[in-house]
This record gives C-alpha cells, structure tokens and sequence, in this order.
C-alpha cells in the first residue's frame, strides 16, 4: 500500500512504506529481478502542521507526478458495480527496481476519491483500495506482459491479489477452486507486520460482496480462506505457501497469535534490514572504514540537523550536549511522552541544558489519541523552549537528518508491539546509539553497554510488582541520568568506541541486502521448488 523511496514521491506513511522502497532499492543494488506493485497516492498520507494551540491539524495537496513514466498501460476493475479505470505509472528513478503505481485519476475526476488519500477513510474506502492494489494489480502485470514466479503480499493489504489469481484458474484452466487455491498457495509468500490480533484487518461479508471485492467467489469459498468476518491476515496466511514475521521475536509472537489457525502457512523470521547508502551518511562511512574522524563527522552532521532544527522552528540546540532522538507515528504503544511521565526527574536535567530531547512525528488524521500524544509534545517544546523540539509534518527528508545528528535514540514500546522497527537500526548506522526496550529486532542486535543500553537490563529489585510502565520509567532514568549521561561527557573514547560498535552491529546484519538475501533464500526458491512438486501443500 505504500512505498517510501523519495520525499518527493509522498506516498507512505511510515515504516511499512521506508521497508518497501529500501527493499527495492535493494534489489536494484543486486540485479535482482523484482518489481514493485503500489498506488499513486495523488494527495499524499498527510501534511501534519501544528496550529498555534498546539493542536495537530491536516493538508492535503494535489502533489504533481508528472516526472513518473507514462507506461500507456490502463486496466479496469470492478468496484460497486462501476468498472474504475487504472492508469498504470512507473518509477525507477530513486536508484531503485521498478515500481509500478496504479491511477484512478486525480481528485475531483469520477473515481479520483479511491486513490486520492493513504489509509483514508472507513472500511468500505479500505476494501476499495485493496480492490485496486491486488485485483488491479494482478491485471496490471497481465496487461504489461510480466511473467511473475512468486507474488510477495506484504501485510493483508495485497490479500485480493490472490482471489484474482484463484479466479483466473478457474475461468482460464476450469480448475476447482481447491485446486486453483492449491495451484495459487505455490506461487505466494506472505508478510506479516502487526502484533497484535485485533490490529489485523477484518470485513464483513455484506461489504465484500457489495463492492466486488469477492471476484466471483462464493461466501463457502471466501469461509474457508478468511472466516467470518472475512480475515485479511488469516486468508493471507492459507493463501500462501511460506509466511513470516519480520524479527526473531515477532516470528514467535506471530505463530502464537496465529496457532488456531488450520491450512496455514508456516511462519519463518526474516528480521528487517535498512538501505544503508540511503540512510548512513557518507562522511560516516569514510570515518568508519579508515578508523579515525568518527567523533567529527558525527559533530558535522550534528550541526546540519541543529541548523535545519533553527531554520524550522527558531530553536538554538546546543551543538555540545547531548541529542536524544525520537521521531516515528505517533501511537499509545510506542510511549512517546514516556520520558516525560515524573517530571520532578527529568525537568532538573533539562533546564541544566545536558539534555536535550527531539521529536517528530505524523499522527493517523482519524486518530485523537496519536493527536493528544503529539499535541503533549508540543506542550513540553514550549515549556522547555530550546531543550525539548517538536518537529511538524515529519517526512523521508526529517528522519535522515535526525538518524544522521542525534548521539542516541529512545525506543520504548509496550512489549511485542514493535514487530520490528527499523528506525533503531538507521540511527545505528550512524553511530548513535540505542537507548531501548527489548522488543523487535532490538535484541538480535543491541548489547548493554556495548553499543547501546537496553532498559531490560535495569534490575528491579524494588519495582518487581509495578507496572511495565513503572519499570521502564525507572530505567529509562537510571540508565540515562548515571551511565549514557556521564559517558557523554565524562569519557569521549568510550562514548566513540560504542558509536563504532554501533556502526558495525548495524552494517554486520541490519541491512535490505542481507533481508532481500534471506527472503531469496528462504521463501523464493523455496516456493518455486513446490511448483514442481505436485503433492498438496493444503491439510
């Protein structure tokens, strides 16, 4: 649904869209035949600005596409009983595989609507989308002639693609639909992002039926895929032959959450890995590889993101003290305000001026709560004025310069909610160091002390009966306040050694090149191997 390749192309809204456009950029790096199949997003996810009582509000710009390739490519699909024409655009100018972006035409044409916003609107606009991307998508590839060994659906967003590939079994080879759904499981690989079971996208059947969305197939065919209400996630995982979670830990959460399931796919971990000449800054990678510089360079990009933070907001960091970054979506899971919960701790060590804290972030434009997390931000900027920075309308262009110029970054969710994460691993690849909950692909690679602090090692003694929140809290605060913040200042070649330690953990493993190689390894060939194998794949 979304992929993040260039500011300039604003059609994502967080991290699923940065690991679609890295892994592309991936596979261009390594001549690998994979190609992208997304939505031309005319309007954008959201422009986010914040008015002068701190509220978070929403734009939304018809964006200007025209430096995409023009394919000549259209295709249709039925939604609601109208056919919806598709205008196919590609893009491959980000140093990326190509990408192939669908159309329904811009805001204000008949059906302009459907594509006009990112994970807008309610169920039936979803449905609608999801209509376009994998239905769309599949007679999309057919129109521009592109032989496909393995469809990869990431999330439960891509699921009607394969109901259009059962369909097309059915009506071109006469196969039944067990054999059409067996023939299709053998050319699907699925990934799954999200932790928690009821974050996992549900419909009802009356919905589906009406607006097309079941492709010919019946309500018993569509059952046993999906169940009722229709799972997009449980159908995914039957619809494929090799599915997996995207860390070590989210691939055991995920076969957990999904036991009960029958007939589905076995669930692997792939953990997620980052571009790295997209995300390390040059000069940091030069440092790096002659070993010496590494303190300087990092000072350089420092002062370029406290330069853009003055020109943003009037704001004077102080370039010598220490930056802890936070910037991502705002939701209650991840705990942005966290650090913020016992101000009688953490205001002394602010208005000292050894501290400084920068945020950024988008909220969901339907969600109040992620708007009350950034809207208490914006409270704590203008409270503590240059020493606490909120920065609106967060986008590509942000993110790199913060993962470049903060010297730690704060990752505290709520436990297993962060499948992932990958904004960790960009501050890693440039020497910062992660300050962090065990959760995602954290414990794969962070160790105390090392290259990083994990609030996981705090012992707590005294706190054994308090809350996750408590506990963290208390962590968060020992482990900064007397060992990140005396190592700081207090012992710079220890302080540089950790941020060459980062650098090497992040590069060693974290990277698109060594996921996309797995994800080869692992599920591609195996899937292809099972199209010769004619024993079934579905129990």
């Amino acid at each position: 649904m979304e992929y993040c390749l260039h500011e300039k192309l604003p059609i994502y809204a967080g991290g699923l869209g940065v690991l679609a456009g890295d892994y592309l950029k991936a596979a261009k790096d390594l001549n690998l035949p994979v190609i992208g199949i997304g939505i031309l997003w005319r309007q954008d996810y959201t422009e986010q600005y914040i008015d002068a009582d701190g509220n978070p509000y929403d734009i939304y710009p018809n964006y200007n596409y025209e430096f995409l390739d023009d394919t000549g490519v259209t295709v249709t699909v039925s939604i609601g009983g109208d056919e919806v024409e598709l205008k196919v655009w590609h893009t491959d100018q980000f140093n990326n595989a190509s990408l192939y972006l669908l159309d329904a035409g811009k805001p204000g044409k008949k059906h302009g609507n459907f594509t006009a916003r990112l994970y807008s609107g309610g169920s039936e606009d979803r449905i609608t989308q999801e209509i376009i991307l994998g239905i769309g998508g599949i007679r999309a590839l057919r129109a521009m002639n592109i032989d496909v060994d393995v469809y990869h659906f990431n999330e439960g967003h891509a699921l009607l693609a394969g109901l259009e590939l059962i369909r097309e079994k059915m009506e071109q080879m006469g196969l039944s639909f067990e054999e059409a759904w067996e023939m299709t499981r053998r050319q699907v690989v699925f990934t799954t992002h999200t932790p928690v079971e009821a974050g996992n996208e549900k419909h009802n059947y009356d919905l589906l039926f009406r607006l097309g969305a079941n492709n010919t197939l019946s309500y018993e065919q569509l059952l046993k895929l999906g169940g009722d209400p229709f799972n997009m996630t449980a159908a995914a995982l039957r619809l494929s032959y090799i599915s997996n979670g995207v860390s070590e830990m989210h691939g055991y959460t995920a076969r957990k959450m999904w036991e009960g399931i029958d007939n589905k796919a076995p669930i692997i971990s792939i953990t997620n890995g980052v571009h790295v000449n997209t995300w390390q800054a040059p000069e940091i990678n030069e440092a790096y590889e002659q070993g010496n510089g590494l303190w300087e360079a990092h000072m350089k990009l420092k002062k370029e993101l406290i330069d853009f933070v003055y020109q943003k907001t009037g704001s004077r960091m102080n370039p010598d003290a220490l930056v802890v970054g936070f910037a991502r979506r705002a939701a209650a899971y991840k705990r942005t305000d966290l650090i913020f919960r016992n101000t009688a701790v953490i205001s002394p060590v602010l208005e000292e001026g050894k501290l400084q804290l920068l945020f950024s972030g988008k909220a969901h434009p339907e969600d109040d709560i992620g708007k009350s997390i950034i809207k208490e931000l914006v409270k704590m900027d203008r409270h503590f004025k240059d020493n606490v920075i909120f920065l609106e309308n967060y986008n590509k262009k942000i993110a790199r310069l913060i993962v470049r110029g903060c010297d730690i970054w704060l990752n505290n969710p709520c436990r297993p909610l962060e499948a992932s994460g990958t904004s960790g691993m960009k501050a890693a690849l440039n020497g910062a160091l992660n300050l962090s909950v065990l959760d995602g692909w954290v414990g794969e690679g962070v160790k105390h002390g090392v290259c990083g602090w994990l609030l996981d090692e705090y012992p707590h003694t005294s706190l054994e009966d308090a809350d996750e929140d408590e506990r963290d809290l208390e962590a968060l605060y020992q482990i900064l306040i007397h060992e990140a913040i005396p190592t700081y200042y207090q012992n710079r070649p220890k302080w540089i050694e950790m941020m060459r330690a980062s650098i090497k953990m992040a590069k060693d493993y974290f990277t698109s090149e060594r996921m996309i190689k797995e994800y080869y390894e692992k599920m591609y060939r195996k899937t292809v191997n099972s199209q010769q194998d004619k024993s079934p794949s579905i129990t």
